[in-house]
């Protein structure tokens, strides 16, 4: 009977509790600020804010000084650069990539590698299925732009083939 007086305070919608628990935990695990699924005419969206991880960067980056920040300011430099290329494969999705088909198994590619295109570079994982990202054409890794088990963003730069 609680079902029932539930479903009618929250206008006659039935909610899925289990499944609204599971999206943010999705959220959690894989650092997104918002995940929505659609079935039929029925739309959950669950998001959460990110602004609470901005200021601990913020708070932690003035503590070591001006020696450290030196560093950090060279190797932003250096990374933007094959983002920009033109041969950099970008994720058509968001999701979490992963560099290798299974834990503890070598990288489907490594930079210098020479790849054909339609070769699997890296797998992009969203709402549990593995999406295969492949090369679109051949030649050589130029750069890998993310890590291992990285949330990844929709078009964002995962690996440079030139």
């Amino acid at each position: 009977m609680s079902d029932v007086k539930g479903a009618s305070r929250s206008s006659g919608m039935n909610i899925d509790s289990k499944l609204v628990r599971e999206l943010a935990e999705l959220l959690a695990e894989t650092g997104l600020s918002e995940i929505e699924v659609e079935d039929g005419d029925r739309k959950i969206k669950v998001a959460r804010q990110l602004t609470a991880a901005a200021p601990v960067h913020a708070v932690a980056a003035p503590a070591p000084v001006a020696a450290p920040l030196a560093a950090p300011a060279a190797a932003p430099a250096a990374a933007p650069a094959p983002a920009d290329d033109p041969n950099a494969v970008k994720s058509p999705m968001v999701g979490t990539v992963y560099l290798s088909p299974e834990p503890g198994a070598a990288p489907f590619v490594t930079v210098g590698q020479q790849v054909k295109a339609g070769e699997t570079l890296v797998i992009v994982e969203a709402m549990k299925v593995m999406n295969p990202i492949t090369a679109p054409n051949g030649g050589t890794v130029k750069a890998i732009l993310v890590d291992n088990a990285q949330p990844v963003e929709y078009d964002q730069p995962l690996i440079v083939v030139a």
